[in-house]
């Protein structure tokens, strides 16, 4: 969204009214143009705001804020006969008020234009005919075509048709994925080539896209330690400031100089500094496919000392995969093996099946359909190919069936998976869970960025442990675990001082993933239990993700540091110090106020475009 939009939208006109009237009766006053009826007039017109906002804090929420400090700041410049410095500084106050809201207003409005929107209304097709329904009207089931161009209006499956599809709202992928017949679609994502059928598994706030709008608009109400630490330090440095003020004019009996100290001993800053780069990290993060639920997640993230990984699912694909091939019969080679396993698993739906199908379509194979196939269920599978009878399936399979086993090999990692060719061992297909793409770079960036433990946590037996964990660069491993030893490990680290964060699928890992410091679940795209159970969804099965995560947070907590120890605390000292010396008077004090409000506007507001370093 356009700042220029943003800032003259219709919900600031009355500000905006607000400060010309009383900037143009404060020119008039000043040329001996209007009496002071009427500047005094102006001056209640926008101080009204200040007041209303001022009582509700003091009211409601029983705090004391800016508003408060600026309001007794005209009215001790009205009793002083300060008419025109008063009225000076009432127009500088409101034009900081103005960009304070507009500000925050910017930030949200990039969340609205990242998401976007789900369309009002849906093509339905009912036989031949096709009919255009409100979305409201649609019900499970109904098939719904989507052109290119345009947005998909429904969470569901692919029906017919097919086509390119941009899922940056929901993932943050720059790439568009291709959808076929099977595939998943979601509300939200935009058809780019080609056309669809989906039929409507979800609608409304079922739908992953209107969960993703529910988790970032909650996110913003939740704050962040450091936020409630700035509104404590607010509440006990207002009487401070009083008492300090009130000893000046005491000593001085000089208005002008309370009203200028009044100025700059306000904490509205204070109150600026957090939750602007709350809203900014956060949207920043969603655009990148990563939900942060809460202000106080991407500071804990930032402090997370240890890292546990959950292994199946996270650090490995959770689906098996080929590794690596054994040739036994050396008149065959890998790609002969490859075919005939492919060929007699062709009609298989058993996932170790998949995976040889994978490995055969990975080294772009063809293979032929089998003859007299049969499942023999536990073991494998039975079938001729292209004359050749064809056994595939565990050792028991291949000693029952009296295939000769002496020249095998044994491997305590893998799944062994043995082909059998007109009865005698032909090679080994060596299966196991894939260790997903890029984790070794992953772990590597972790420990760079400061993460000093990283653990990971398996039920497999300790062999498979050890294979995954060497290859993924984490030394520090447990195995044979249940869920419940997992919540024990956890609670383990953290009563040594370390801050916890669990990275796991979101569903098996939902308790430990809630004990932990800071939960994170992996690929939980329309996964409602890692939605629920994570404190950061990332929505796509990549695990450098983690790495931006945390990158995000930690360069969030910093822009945080800027603003309170740059935008507020040198400015207001400097500022103090120069009211004290007498060279600043209160309406110089009023156009340098603009100054932190600007500086931490522009420092927060950078989050959303800077490159940020993993």
């Amino acid at each position: 969204m356009n700042i220029t939009k943003v800032f003259f939208s219709r919900q600031f006109l009355w500000e905006i009214v607000r400060i010309l009237t009383v900037g143009i009766t404060s020119l008039l006053f000043y040329l001996e143009v209007i009496p002071l009826p009427v500047l005094l007039a102006a001056m209640a017109f926008g101080l009204f705001s200040l007041v209303k906002t001022a009582g509700q804090d003091l009211i409601k929420e029983r705090k004391i804020g800016t508003e408060i400090f600026i309001t007794i700041a005209v009215i001790i410049s009205v009793l002083g006969k300060e008419y025109l410095a008063g009225a000076v500084v009432l127009m500088i106050i409101l034009i900081a008020e103005y960009i304070a809201s507009a500000s925050g207003e910017r930030a949200r409005a990039s969340i609205k234009e990242l998401i976007g929107s789900v369309p009002k209304t849906a093509v339905v097709k009912k036989g031949d005919k096709e009919e255009t329904v409100q979305i409201d009207d649609l019900k499970i089931g109904d098939i719904v075509l989507v052109r290119a161009g345009e947005k998909i209006p429904v969470d569901g499956k692919v029906t017919g048709g097919a086509g390119s599809v941009n899922q940056a709202p929901i993932t943050g992928e720059s790439v568009p994925q291709e959808k076929v017949v099977g595939s998943d679609a979601f509300a939200g994502t935009i058809v780019e080539l080609g056309a669809l059928d989906i039929e409507m598994t979800k609608a409304g706030k079922d739908t992953v896209f209107s969960r993703i709008i529910t988790l970032v608009e909650e996110a913003e109400n939740e704050q962040a330690p450091i936020e409630k630490l700035t509104d404590k330090v607010a509440s006990w440095l207002i009487p401070v400031v009083f008492l300090f003020v009130g000893a000046v004019y005491f000593f001085t009996r000089d208005v002008k100089l309370v009203i200028a100290l009044l100025i700059f001993t306000s904490p509205a800053e204070l109150g600026l500094a957090t939750p602007l780069v709350t809203i900014a990290a956060i949207a920043r993060a969603a655009r990148e496919g990563i939900l942060v639920k809460g202000g106080k997640f991407l500071e804990e993230l930032a402090k997370v000392t240890t890292i546990v990984f959950d292994k199946t699912g996270t650090l490995t694909a959770g689906t098996p995969a080929v590794n690596r091939v054994e040739i036994i019969d050396k008149s065959f080679n890998e790609n002969n093996l490859v075919q005939l396993a492919a060929a007699a698993d062709r009609r298989s739906s058993h996932p170790l099946a998949k995976s040889i199908l994978s490995y055969a379509d990975k080294l772009k194979l063809t293979y032929v359909e089998p003859e007299n196939f049969e499942v023999i269920k536990g073991r494998g599978v039975s079938a001729k190919v292209e004359g050749k009878q064809v056994l595939l399936g565990n050792k028991s399979y291949m000693e029952e069936s009296k295939v000769p086993m002496s020249a095998t090999s044994e491997n305590l990692t893998d799944t062994a998976i043995y082909l059998s060719v007109d009865n005698k061992l032909a090679g080994i297909f060596y299966i196991s869970d894939a260790i997903r793409e890029g984790a070794k770079e992953m772990i590597e960036g972790l420990r760079k960025s400061g993460v000093k433990n990283i653990v990971m946590l398996t039920g497999d037996n300790p062999e498979t442990a050890k294979h995954v964990s060497e290859q993924v660069g984490i030394t520090d491993f447990r195995a044979n675990l249940l869920p419940e030893d997992k919540i024990k490990i956890v609670k383990e680290l953290q009563s040594k001082g370390e801050k916890v964060a669990m990275v796991g699928d979101g569903i098996n890992d939902a308790p430990a993933l809630v004990q932990a410091n800071i939960g994170i679940a992996m690929g939980a795209m329309g996964t409602e239990a890692a939605m629920e159970a994570a404190d950061i969804v990332l929505m796509q099965d990549k695990l450098e993700k983690i790495g931006r995560a945390r990158a995000i947070s930690k360069r969030a907590f910093r822009t945080i540091k800027e603003n309170i120890i740059v935008g507020v605390g040198i400015v207001h000292v400097i500022g103090i110090t120069l009211v004290l010396m007498r060279i600043l008077g209160p309406v110089q004090a009023a156009a340098i106020h603009l100054l932190p409000d600007t500086l931490v506007f522009i420092n927060s507001i950078k989050l959303l475009r800077v490159k940020i370093q993993d």
